[in-house]
Protein backbone atom coordinates (compact mmCIF):
# COMPACT_ATOMS: atom_id res chain seq x y z
CA UNK A 1 0.00 0.00 0.00
CA UNK A 2 1.44 3.35 -1.07
CA UNK A 3 -0.65 6.43 -0.34
CA UNK A 4 0.54 9.89 -1.40
CA UNK A 5 3.94 8.35 -2.14
CA UNK A 6 4.33 7.19 1.46
CA UNK A 7 4.66 3.50 2.28
CA UNK A 8 2.60 1.49 4.74
CA UNK A 9 5.30 1.30 7.41
CA UNK A 10 5.81 5.07 7.40
CA UNK A 11 2.07 5.61 7.78
CA UNK A 12 1.73 3.11 10.61
CA UNK A 13 4.72 4.66 12.41
CA UNK A 14 3.94 8.35 12.02
CA UNK A 15 0.12 8.38 12.09
CA UNK A 16 0.25 8.99 15.88
CA UNK A 17 2.43 12.06 15.22
CA UNK A 18 -0.29 13.44 12.94
CA UNK A 19 -2.79 12.68 15.70
CA UNK A 20 -0.54 14.39 18.23
CA UNK A 21 -0.44 17.56 16.09
CA UNK A 22 -4.22 17.45 15.70
CA UNK A 23 -4.68 17.09 19.47
CA UNK A 24 -2.30 20.02 20.10
CA UNK A 25 -4.45 22.21 17.87
CA UNK A 26 -7.63 21.36 19.78
CA UNK A 27 -8.71 23.45 22.81
CA UNK A 28 -7.96 21.62 26.06
CA UNK A 29 -11.55 22.12 27.24
CA UNK A 30 -12.88 19.98 24.35
CA UNK A 31 -12.15 16.62 25.94
CA UNK A 32 -14.50 14.73 23.63
CA UNK A 33 -12.73 15.95 20.50
CA UNK A 34 -9.36 15.00 22.00
CA UNK A 35 -10.65 11.53 22.96
CA UNK A 36 -12.16 10.75 19.57
CA UNK A 37 -9.19 12.13 17.63
CA UNK A 38 -6.77 9.89 19.54
CA UNK A 39 -9.11 6.92 19.18
CA UNK A 40 -9.58 7.48 15.43
CA UNK A 41 -5.82 7.73 14.84
CA UNK A 42 -5.01 4.57 16.79
CA UNK A 43 -7.88 2.77 15.03
CA UNK A 44 -6.44 3.74 11.62
CA UNK A 45 -3.07 2.47 12.81
CA UNK A 46 -4.70 -0.81 13.83
CA UNK A 47 -6.30 -1.09 10.37
CA UNK A 48 -2.86 -0.55 8.78
CA UNK A 49 -1.39 -3.24 11.06
CA UNK A 50 -4.17 -5.64 10.04
CA UNK A 51 -3.41 -4.84 6.37
CA UNK A 52 0.25 -5.76 6.92
CA UNK A 53 -0.71 -8.93 8.80
CA UNK A 54 -3.08 -10.23 6.12
CA UNK A 55 -0.90 -9.22 3.15
CA UNK A 56 2.33 -10.59 4.59
CA UNK A 57 3.97 -13.33 2.48
CA UNK A 58 4.43 -16.22 4.92
CA UNK A 59 7.05 -17.89 2.72
CA UNK A 60 9.73 -15.18 2.91
CA UNK A 61 12.30 -15.50 5.68
CA UNK A 62 13.66 -12.00 6.25
CA UNK A 63 16.15 -11.79 9.16
CA UNK A 64 19.35 -10.87 7.28
CA UNK A 65 18.43 -10.08 3.65
CA UNK A 66 16.62 -7.19 2.03
CA UNK A 67 14.91 -9.67 -0.30
CA UNK A 68 13.39 -11.47 2.69
CA UNK A 69 12.01 -8.29 4.22
CA UNK A 70 8.59 -6.98 3.20
CA UNK A 71 6.95 -3.54 2.90
CA UNK A 72 10.52 -2.20 2.59
CA UNK A 73 11.17 1.55 2.50
CA UNK A 74 14.76 2.63 1.98
CA UNK A 75 16.07 6.12 1.20
CA UNK A 76 19.16 8.13 2.10
CA UNK A 77 18.48 10.13 5.28
CA UNK A 78 21.79 11.62 6.50
CA UNK A 79 24.61 11.92 3.96
CA UNK A 80 27.56 14.05 5.13
CA UNK A 81 30.85 13.97 3.25
CA UNK A 82 34.34 15.02 4.30
CA UNK A 83 33.92 14.42 8.02
CA UNK A 84 37.33 14.10 9.78
CA UNK A 85 38.05 10.48 10.84
CA UNK A 86 34.65 9.34 9.63
CA UNK A 87 35.22 10.26 5.98
CA UNK A 88 31.48 10.07 5.35
CA UNK A 89 28.47 9.65 7.59
CA UNK A 90 25.72 7.77 5.81
CA UNK A 91 22.44 6.94 7.56
CA UNK A 92 19.42 5.43 5.82
CA UNK A 93 15.73 5.71 6.50
CA UNK A 94 15.33 1.95 6.26
CA UNK A 95 12.10 0.23 7.29
CA UNK A 96 10.93 -3.35 6.77
CA UNK A 97 9.18 -6.25 8.51
CA UNK A 98 9.51 -10.02 8.65
CA UNK A 99 7.97 -12.83 10.68
CA UNK A 100 9.56 -11.56 13.89
CA UNK A 101 8.32 -7.98 13.60
CA UNK A 102 4.81 -8.40 12.12
CA UNK A 103 3.34 -9.89 15.36
CA UNK A 104 4.93 -7.04 17.34
CA UNK A 105 3.58 -4.42 14.92
CA UNK A 106 0.06 -5.85 15.30
CA UNK A 107 0.46 -6.08 19.08
CA UNK A 108 1.64 -2.45 19.35
CA UNK A 109 -1.26 -1.12 17.29
CA UNK A 110 -3.79 -3.21 19.24
CA UNK A 111 -2.46 -2.26 22.68
CA UNK A 112 -2.23 1.43 21.75
CA UNK A 113 -5.87 1.41 20.61
CA UNK A 114 -6.94 -0.33 23.83
CA UNK A 115 -4.87 2.12 25.89
CA UNK A 116 -6.76 5.10 24.45
CA UNK A 117 -10.06 3.48 25.46
CA UNK A 118 -8.66 2.80 28.94
CA UNK A 119 -7.59 6.48 29.21
CA UNK A 120 -11.08 7.85 28.52
CA UNK A 121 -11.60 9.30 32.00
CA UNK A 122 -8.13 10.69 32.80
CA UNK A 123 -8.76 13.84 34.83
CA UNK A 124 -5.49 15.76 35.01
CA UNK A 125 -4.11 17.60 31.93
CA UNK A 126 -6.00 15.33 29.53
CA UNK A 127 -4.66 17.02 26.39
CA UNK A 128 -1.04 16.66 27.49
CA UNK A 129 -1.64 13.04 28.45
CA UNK A 130 -2.96 12.13 24.98
CA UNK A 131 -0.08 13.97 23.29
CA UNK A 132 2.43 11.93 25.30
CA UNK A 133 0.52 8.70 24.65
CA UNK A 134 0.56 9.24 20.87
CA UNK A 135 4.27 10.12 20.90
CA UNK A 136 4.95 6.94 22.86
CA UNK A 137 3.00 5.00 20.22
CA UNK A 138 5.29 6.27 17.44
CA UNK A 139 8.43 5.43 19.42
CA UNK A 140 7.29 1.85 20.06
CA UNK A 141 6.17 1.22 16.49
CA UNK A 142 9.39 2.64 15.07
CA UNK A 143 11.50 0.20 17.07
CA UNK A 144 9.75 -2.79 15.48
CA UNK A 145 10.03 -1.61 11.86
CA UNK A 146 13.54 -0.04 11.81
CA UNK A 147 16.33 -1.80 9.93
CA UNK A 148 18.93 0.94 10.36
CA UNK A 149 20.61 0.85 13.78
CA UNK A 150 20.82 4.66 14.03
CA UNK A 151 17.09 4.93 13.29
CA UNK A 152 16.34 2.08 15.70
CA UNK A 153 18.20 3.91 18.45
CA UNK A 154 16.34 7.17 17.74
CA UNK A 155 12.97 5.46 18.16
CA UNK A 156 14.26 3.59 21.25
CA UNK A 157 15.11 6.92 22.88
CA UNK A 158 11.93 8.68 21.68
CA UNK A 159 9.93 6.09 23.60
CA UNK A 160 11.78 6.90 26.84
CA UNK A 161 10.71 10.54 27.14
CA UNK A 162 6.88 10.22 27.02
CA UNK A 163 6.91 7.17 29.28
CA UNK A 164 8.89 9.16 31.87
CA UNK A 165 6.28 11.95 31.87
CA UNK A 166 3.27 9.61 31.72
CA UNK A 167 4.45 7.93 34.92
CA UNK A 168 5.90 11.05 36.58
CA UNK A 169 2.89 13.35 36.02
CA UNK A 170 -0.13 11.05 35.82
CA UNK A 171 1.03 8.28 38.17
CA UNK A 172 0.31 7.45 41.81
CA UNK A 173 1.70 8.90 45.07
CA UNK A 174 5.30 7.73 44.42
CA UNK A 175 5.23 8.60 40.74
CA UNK A 176 8.38 10.77 40.69
CA UNK A 177 10.48 8.03 42.29
CA UNK A 178 9.11 5.38 39.89
CA UNK A 179 9.60 7.61 36.82
CA UNK A 180 13.19 8.53 37.70
CA UNK A 181 14.05 4.90 38.47
CA UNK A 182 12.58 3.80 35.13
CA UNK A 183 14.46 6.57 33.31
CA UNK A 184 17.84 5.85 34.91
CA UNK A 185 17.66 2.09 34.38
CA UNK A 186 16.63 2.49 30.75
CA UNK A 187 19.21 5.21 30.15
CA UNK A 188 21.95 2.94 31.48
CA UNK A 189 20.87 0.30 28.98
CA UNK A 190 20.79 2.89 26.20
CA UNK A 191 24.37 4.01 26.92
CA UNK A 192 25.64 0.43 26.75
CA UNK A 193 23.69 -0.10 23.54
CA UNK A 194 25.18 3.08 22.06
CA UNK A 195 28.72 1.83 22.79
CA UNK A 196 27.94 -1.41 20.94
CA UNK A 197 26.42 0.55 18.03
CA UNK A 198 29.57 2.68 17.71
CA UNK A 199 31.78 -0.43 17.77
CA UNK A 200 29.64 -2.06 15.08
CA UNK A 201 29.60 1.09 12.97
CA UNK A 202 33.41 1.27 12.83
CA UNK A 203 33.68 -2.45 12.09
CA UNK A 204 31.26 -2.82 9.17
CA UNK A 205 31.56 -1.33 5.69
CA UNK A 206 29.45 -1.48 2.53
CA UNK A 207 29.88 0.03 -0.95
CA UNK A 208 28.67 3.64 -1.24
CA UNK A 209 25.38 3.61 -3.25
CA UNK A 210 26.65 6.48 -5.45
CA UNK A 211 30.45 6.10 -5.73
CA UNK A 212 31.04 2.44 -4.88
CA UNK A 213 33.77 3.27 -2.35
CA UNK A 214 33.69 1.56 1.05
CA UNK A 215 31.85 3.46 3.78
CA UNK A 216 30.86 2.71 7.36
CA UNK A 217 27.20 1.83 7.85
CA UNK A 218 24.41 1.53 10.42
CA UNK A 219 22.53 -0.92 8.16
CA UNK A 220 21.42 -3.71 10.49
CA UNK A 221 21.26 -6.32 7.72
CA UNK A 222 24.81 -5.48 6.64
CA UNK A 223 25.95 -5.92 10.25
CA UNK A 224 24.63 -9.49 10.17
CA UNK A 225 26.94 -10.45 7.28
CA UNK A 226 30.46 -11.48 8.44
CA UNK A 227 31.83 -10.58 5.00
CA UNK A 228 31.09 -6.91 5.68
CA UNK A 229 33.37 -6.69 8.74
CA UNK A 230 36.58 -4.87 7.96
CA UNK A 231 39.66 -7.10 8.52
CA UNK A 232 41.46 -5.97 11.64
CA UNK A 233 38.50 -3.98 12.95
CA UNK A 234 37.39 -4.22 16.57
CA UNK A 235 34.60 -6.76 15.99
CA UNK A 236 36.03 -8.70 13.02
CA UNK A 237 36.38 -12.46 13.26
CA UNK A 238 34.44 -14.77 15.56
CA UNK A 239 34.53 -15.47 19.26
CA UNK A 240 36.88 -12.59 20.01
CA UNK A 241 37.09 -10.84 23.36
CA UNK A 242 35.61 -7.62 21.93
CA UNK A 243 32.69 -9.39 20.26
CA UNK A 244 31.73 -10.98 23.57
CA UNK A 245 31.95 -7.61 25.29
CA UNK A 246 29.79 -5.96 22.61
CA UNK A 247 27.21 -8.74 22.91
CA UNK A 248 27.13 -8.39 26.71
CA UNK A 249 26.66 -4.60 26.38
CA UNK A 250 23.74 -5.12 24.00
CA UNK A 251 22.34 -7.88 26.20
CA UNK A 252 22.31 -5.68 29.31
CA UNK A 253 20.69 -2.86 27.34
CA UNK A 254 17.89 -5.17 26.21
CA UNK A 255 17.75 -7.16 29.48
CA UNK A 256 16.86 -4.03 31.45
CA UNK A 257 13.79 -3.61 29.27
CA UNK A 258 12.64 -7.26 29.53
CA UNK A 259 13.41 -7.06 32.57
CA UNK A 260 15.89 -9.82 33.38
CA UNK A 261 16.97 -10.45 36.98
CA UNK A 262 18.73 -8.53 38.57
CA UNK A 263 17.70 -5.56 36.39
CA UNK A 264 14.01 -6.01 37.20
CA UNK A 265 13.54 -3.77 40.24
CA UNK A 266 12.25 -0.76 38.26
CA UNK A 267 9.28 -2.72 36.92
CA UNK A 268 7.05 -3.22 40.01
CA UNK A 269 7.48 0.44 41.00
CA UNK A 270 6.68 1.68 37.50
CA UNK A 271 3.62 -0.58 37.21
CA UNK A 272 2.19 0.31 40.62
CA UNK A 273 2.52 4.06 40.10
CA UNK A 274 1.59 4.25 36.40
CA UNK A 275 -2.00 4.91 35.26
CA UNK A 276 -3.84 1.78 34.12
CA UNK A 277 -3.42 2.43 30.39
CA UNK A 278 0.32 3.04 30.80
CA UNK A 279 0.71 -0.19 32.78
CA UNK A 280 -1.04 -1.93 29.89
CA UNK A 281 1.46 -0.47 27.38
CA UNK A 282 4.41 -1.09 29.67
CA UNK A 283 3.66 -4.79 30.11
CA UNK A 284 1.97 -5.34 26.74
CA UNK A 285 4.59 -3.77 24.46
CA UNK A 286 7.64 -2.23 26.16
CA UNK A 287 8.87 -5.44 27.78
CA UNK A 288 8.78 -7.14 24.37
CA UNK A 289 11.17 -4.54 22.98
CA UNK A 290 13.94 -6.14 25.03
CA UNK A 291 13.45 -9.69 23.77
CA UNK A 292 12.76 -8.42 20.24
CA UNK A 293 16.06 -6.50 20.34
CA UNK A 294 17.94 -9.66 21.27
CA UNK A 295 16.30 -11.65 18.47
CA UNK A 296 16.61 -8.92 15.83
CA UNK A 297 20.07 -7.61 16.77
CA UNK A 298 21.95 -9.63 19.42
CA UNK A 299 21.49 -13.12 17.95
CA UNK A 300 22.11 -12.52 14.22
CA UNK A 301 24.91 -9.95 14.70
CA UNK A 302 26.76 -11.97 17.36
CA UNK A 303 25.73 -15.61 16.78
CA UNK A 304 29.00 -16.89 18.24
CA UNK A 305 28.44 -15.04 21.53
CA UNK A 306 24.72 -15.94 21.56
CA UNK A 307 25.58 -19.64 21.34
CA UNK A 308 28.36 -19.33 23.89
CA UNK A 309 26.10 -17.69 26.48
CA UNK A 310 22.91 -19.68 25.81
CA UNK A 311 23.36 -21.61 29.06
CA UNK A 312 23.67 -18.33 31.00
CA UNK A 313 20.45 -17.08 29.40
CA UNK A 314 18.72 -20.33 30.45
CA UNK A 315 19.88 -19.81 34.06
CA UNK A 316 18.59 -16.22 34.05
CA UNK A 317 15.32 -17.47 32.56
CA UNK A 318 14.96 -19.99 35.41
CA UNK A 319 15.57 -17.24 37.98
CA UNK A 320 13.01 -14.97 36.30
CA UNK A 321 10.37 -17.70 36.17
CA UNK A 322 10.68 -18.96 39.74
CA UNK A 323 11.71 -15.75 41.51
CA UNK A 324 9.01 -13.72 39.72
CA UNK A 325 6.35 -16.28 40.66
CA UNK A 326 7.45 -16.39 44.32
CA UNK A 327 7.42 -12.60 44.53
CA UNK A 328 3.95 -12.51 42.95
CA UNK A 329 2.68 -14.99 45.53
CA UNK A 330 3.87 -12.75 48.36
CA UNK A 331 2.01 -9.63 47.15
CA UNK A 332 -1.11 -8.09 48.67
CA UNK A 333 -1.26 -5.27 46.11
CA UNK A 334 -3.22 -6.54 43.09
CA UNK A 335 -1.19 -4.50 40.60
CA UNK A 336 2.18 -5.48 42.03
CA UNK A 337 1.15 -9.14 41.83
CA UNK A 338 0.50 -8.77 38.09
CA UNK A 339 3.79 -6.87 37.69
CA UNK A 340 5.81 -9.72 39.22
CA UNK A 341 3.83 -12.23 37.16
CA UNK A 342 5.17 -10.38 34.09
CA UNK A 343 8.73 -10.95 35.31
CA UNK A 344 7.92 -14.65 35.59
CA UNK A 345 6.19 -14.96 32.22
CA UNK A 346 8.93 -13.07 30.39
CA UNK A 347 11.27 -15.69 31.85
CA UNK A 348 9.44 -18.23 29.67
CA UNK A 349 10.32 -16.12 26.62
CA UNK A 350 13.99 -16.11 27.68
CA UNK A 351 13.94 -19.88 28.24
CA UNK A 352 12.57 -20.47 24.73
CA UNK A 353 15.20 -18.15 23.28
CA UNK A 354 17.99 -19.99 25.09
CA UNK A 355 16.98 -23.25 23.39
CA UNK A 356 18.54 -22.21 20.04
CA UNK A 357 16.11 -24.47 18.19
CA UNK A 358 12.90 -23.91 16.23
CA UNK A 359 10.46 -25.13 18.89
CA UNK A 360 11.92 -22.97 21.63
CA UNK A 361 12.35 -19.84 19.54
CA UNK A 362 8.88 -20.19 18.02
CA UNK A 363 7.43 -20.56 21.51
CA UNK A 364 9.37 -17.48 22.67
CA UNK A 365 8.10 -15.23 19.86
CA UNK A 366 4.55 -16.55 20.28
CA UNK A 367 4.78 -16.03 24.04
CA UNK A 368 5.80 -12.41 23.42
CA UNK A 369 2.55 -11.78 21.58
CA UNK A 370 0.39 -13.84 23.95
CA UNK A 371 1.85 -12.27 27.07
CA UNK A 372 1.15 -8.86 25.55
CA UNK A 373 -2.57 -9.55 25.17
CA UNK A 374 -3.01 -11.52 28.41
CA UNK A 375 -1.16 -9.11 30.68
CA UNK A 376 -2.98 -6.18 29.07
CA UNK A 377 -6.23 -7.83 30.14
CA UNK A 378 -4.92 -8.35 33.67
CA UNK A 379 -3.89 -4.71 34.14
CA UNK A 380 -7.17 -3.47 32.65
CA UNK A 381 -9.00 -5.71 35.12
CA UNK A 382 -7.04 -4.23 38.03
CA UNK A 383 -7.89 -0.76 36.73
CA UNK A 384 -11.61 -1.56 36.66
CA UNK A 385 -11.75 -2.54 40.32
CA UNK A 386 -9.44 0.29 41.43
CA UNK A 387 -11.63 2.91 39.71
CA UNK A 388 -14.56 1.69 41.81
CA UNK A 389 -13.05 0.72 45.16
CA UNK A 390 -9.93 2.96 45.17
CA UNK A 391 -7.89 0.15 46.68
CA UNK A 392 -5.83 -2.71 45.29
CA UNK A 393 -5.55 -4.62 48.56
CA UNK A 394 -6.41 -8.24 47.73
CA UNK A 395 -7.52 -8.93 51.31
CA UNK A 396 -10.08 -6.11 51.16
CA UNK A 397 -12.34 -7.91 48.70
CA UNK A 398 -14.20 -11.21 48.55
CA UNK A 399 -17.35 -12.50 46.90
CA UNK A 400 -17.18 -10.14 43.91
CA UNK A 401 -18.48 -12.95 41.69
CA UNK A 402 -21.92 -12.24 43.17
CA UNK A 403 -21.87 -8.45 42.86
CA UNK A 404 -19.88 -8.19 39.57
CA UNK A 405 -20.59 -11.33 37.47
CA UNK A 406 -19.53 -9.89 34.06
CA UNK A 407 -16.28 -8.64 35.53
CA UNK A 408 -15.67 -12.05 37.09
CA UNK A 409 -16.18 -13.79 33.74
CA UNK A 410 -13.59 -11.66 31.95
CA UNK A 411 -11.23 -11.97 34.91
CA UNK A 412 -11.49 -15.76 34.84
CA UNK A 413 -10.51 -15.91 31.15
CA UNK A 414 -7.47 -13.69 31.78
CA UNK A 415 -6.34 -15.58 34.88
CA UNK A 416 -6.62 -19.02 33.32
CA UNK A 417 -4.83 -17.80 30.18
CA UNK A 418 -2.01 -16.48 32.37
CA UNK A 419 -1.59 -19.80 34.18
CA UNK A 420 -1.44 -21.66 30.86
CA UNK A 421 -4.76 -23.52 30.71
CA UNK A 422 -5.07 -25.67 27.54
CA UNK A 423 -7.47 -24.08 25.07
CA UNK A 424 -6.13 -20.59 25.76
CA UNK A 425 -3.20 -18.92 23.99
CA UNK A 426 -0.76 -18.96 26.90
CA UNK A 427 -0.67 -22.77 26.93
CA UNK A 428 0.59 -23.13 23.35
CA UNK A 429 3.47 -20.68 23.63
CA UNK A 430 4.60 -21.96 27.03
CA UNK A 431 4.47 -25.56 25.82
CA UNK A 432 6.62 -24.76 22.77
CA UNK A 433 9.12 -22.82 24.90
CA UNK A 434 9.52 -25.67 27.39
CA UNK A 435 9.63 -28.35 24.67
CA UNK A 436 12.41 -26.55 22.84
CA UNK A 437 14.39 -25.71 25.97
CA UNK A 438 14.19 -29.30 27.25
CA UNK A 439 16.22 -30.47 24.23
CA UNK A 440 19.06 -28.04 24.99
CA UNK A 441 19.01 -27.32 28.74
CA UNK A 442 17.29 -30.35 30.22
CA UNK A 443 17.87 -29.87 33.94
CA UNK A 444 17.33 -26.11 33.92
CA UNK A 445 14.05 -26.65 32.06
CA UNK A 446 12.90 -29.29 34.54
CA UNK A 447 13.64 -26.89 37.40
CA UNK A 448 11.84 -24.07 35.57
CA UNK A 449 8.60 -26.05 35.42
CA UNK A 450 8.25 -25.21 39.12
CA UNK A 451 7.10 -21.82 37.83
CA UNK A 452 4.02 -23.43 36.26
CA UNK A 453 2.91 -24.77 39.65
CA UNK A 454 3.66 -21.48 41.42
CA UNK A 455 1.77 -19.48 38.78
CA UNK A 456 -1.29 -21.68 39.18
CA UNK A 457 -1.00 -21.29 42.96
CA UNK A 458 -0.91 -17.48 43.12
CA UNK A 459 -3.45 -16.99 40.31
CA UNK A 460 -5.99 -19.35 41.87
CA UNK A 461 -5.36 -17.94 45.34
CA UNK A 462 -5.97 -14.43 44.03
CA UNK A 463 -9.13 -15.58 42.27
CA UNK A 464 -10.33 -17.10 45.54
CA UNK A 465 -9.56 -14.03 47.67
CA UNK A 466 -11.18 -11.53 45.32
CA UNK A 467 -14.16 -13.34 43.83
CA UNK A 468 -15.16 -16.30 45.97
CA UNK A 469 -16.49 -16.61 49.52
CA UNK A 470 -18.87 -14.27 51.29
CA UNK A 471 -19.24 -10.80 49.76
CA UNK A 472 -17.70 -7.91 51.65
CA UNK A 473 -20.63 -5.64 52.57
CA UNK A 474 -18.44 -2.61 51.96
CA UNK A 475 -18.45 -3.35 48.22
CA UNK A 476 -22.05 -4.53 47.90
CA UNK A 477 -22.97 -1.54 45.73
CA UNK A 478 -20.06 -1.72 43.27
CA UNK A 479 -21.34 -1.41 39.70
CA UNK A 480 -20.41 -4.17 37.28
CA UNK A 481 -18.06 -3.61 34.35
CA UNK A 482 -19.44 -1.08 31.84
CA UNK A 483 -19.57 -0.97 28.04
CA UNK A 484 -16.41 1.10 27.54
CA UNK A 485 -14.38 -1.22 29.75
CA UNK A 486 -15.79 -4.25 27.92
CA UNK A 487 -14.83 -2.63 24.60
CA UNK A 488 -11.19 -2.67 25.75
CA UNK A 489 -11.26 -6.18 27.26
CA UNK A 490 -13.45 -8.26 24.96
CA UNK A 491 -11.21 -8.02 21.83
CA UNK A 492 -8.23 -9.18 23.91
CA UNK A 493 -10.28 -12.06 25.35
CA UNK A 494 -11.39 -13.12 21.84
CA UNK A 495 -7.77 -13.13 20.60
CA UNK A 496 -6.72 -15.18 23.64
CA UNK A 497 -9.42 -17.75 22.98
CA UNK A 498 -8.88 -17.84 19.20
CA UNK A 499 -5.11 -18.35 19.40
CA UNK A 500 -5.64 -21.02 22.04
CA UNK A 501 -7.84 -23.00 19.67
CA UNK A 502 -6.20 -22.11 16.34
CA UNK A 503 -2.62 -20.91 17.01
CA UNK A 504 -1.61 -21.34 13.35
CA UNK A 505 -3.11 -17.91 12.70
CA UNK A 506 -0.02 -16.42 14.32
CA UNK A 507 2.47 -19.31 14.07
CA UNK A 508 2.30 -19.33 10.26
CA UNK A 509 3.51 -15.72 10.24
CA UNK A 510 6.53 -16.55 12.42
CA UNK A 511 7.67 -20.01 11.31
CA UNK A 512 9.75 -19.26 8.20
CA UNK A 513 11.61 -16.35 9.80
CA UNK A 514 12.23 -18.25 13.04
CA UNK A 515 13.56 -21.27 11.12
CA UNK A 516 15.91 -19.01 9.20
CA UNK A 517 17.06 -17.26 12.38
CA UNK A 518 17.80 -20.57 14.13
CA UNK A 519 19.80 -21.84 11.14
CA UNK A 520 21.63 -18.53 10.80
CA UNK A 521 22.63 -18.47 14.48
CA UNK A 522 23.73 -22.13 14.38
CA UNK A 523 25.97 -21.52 11.38
CA UNK A 524 27.43 -18.40 12.95
CA UNK A 525 28.09 -20.25 16.19
CA UNK A 526 29.79 -23.19 14.51
CA UNK A 527 33.15 -21.50 15.00
CA UNK A 528 32.67 -21.73 18.75
CA UNK A 529 32.44 -25.51 18.56
CA UNK A 530 35.82 -25.60 16.78
CA UNK A 531 37.61 -23.83 19.61
CA UNK A 532 39.81 -25.96 21.92
CA UNK A 533 38.00 -26.97 25.10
Amino acid sequence: MNFLGIGTLSWITFLPILGMIAVLLLPKENRNAIRWTALAITFLQLVAAAFIFFNFNRGLAGINTVEGMQFVEKVSWINIKGVPWFGKIYVEYFLGVDGLSVPMVLLTALISFVAVIASWNIEKAFKGYMVMLLLLDTGMMGVFVSLDFFLFYVFWEVMLLPMYFLIGIWGGPRREYAAIKFFLYTLLGSVLMLLAIIALYFSVTIPDPTTGEKIYTFNMLAMMNPANFEPGSLLAGTSTYWRYLAYIALFIGFAIKVPVFPFHTWLPDAHVEAPTAISVILAGVLLKMGTYGLLRIGYPMFPDAANHYSWALAVLAFINIVYGALCAMAQKDFKKLIAYSSVSHMGVVLLGMSAMNTQGMLGAVFQMFNHGTITAMLFLIVGVIYDRAHTRDLDAFGGLAITMPKYTGIMTVAFFAALGLPGLSGFISEAFSFLGAFQTHRYITIASTLGIVLTAAYMLWTLQRVFLGQPNEKWAGLPDINGRELAALVPLAIITLWLGVYPSTMLDIMTTSVNHLVEFVKQGGAAVAMLPK
